[in-house]
Order: structure tokens, then sequence, then C-alpha cells
């Protein structure tokens, strides 16, 4: 599912039917969501969304490498990586054992 299909699919769901948001407005409260929760990555700051899972910043300390094609020996700068962990509940949802 792509960006606009997920704008699509949140706009038709039932639990938003009684709000008659149009697919534009349901388009800039996701692209709101998505800066909030990436400036909050920018700052160093977990996101904590119960029930659905965290997104947080993992540090990458630097490293030696190897270029696989001129097996040169490389050096991989620090870095910040933005990960998702899956909280119990997406995960009971996922697997579809979550109670009903």
């Amino acid at each position: 599912m792509n960006k606009n299909e997920f704008i699509a699919a949140v706009s038709e769901s039932k639990e938003l039917a009684n709000l008659a948001l149009s697919k534009s407005s349901v388009a800039t409260v996701i692209e709101a969501a998505l800066a909030a929760i990436e400036a909050a990555l920018k700052r160093g700051e977990e996101v904590r969304l119960v029930g659905f899972g965290n997104f947080y910043v993992s540090k990458r300390v630097a490293a030696k490498g190897r270029n696989p094609r001129t097996g040169e020996t490389i050096q991989i700068k620090a870095s910040r990586q933005p990960k998702f962990r899956a909280g119990k509940q997406l995960k009971d949802e996922v697997n579809g054992s979550a109670k009903k």
C-alpha cells in the first residue's frame, strides 16, 4: 500500500464516515501526523502510540566496512537510524490472535 492508497483507505473508513472529511483533508491530517513524528525523531525523542508501537532513533557507531566490488576498506560514519517497534496489540492483530 502506497501513501495515496493509505490516504484513500483512511478517508473511506467507517470510523470517519460521519465526519464527511474530504480526501484532501485526510491527506493534510496524515501529512501533519507524519511531520510531527519526523520532528520528534529529529529531536531524538521517542513517539509512543499505545497499542500500535514506538518510533525511536537508534545510534549506529562508526565502523570499518569493505567495498564488495573492489575489496577496498572504507570508513562508515556514525549515524542515527529511525526505527519502529510494533506494540503487542498490533502484533496480535497481524497474527490473528487478538481478542474480538
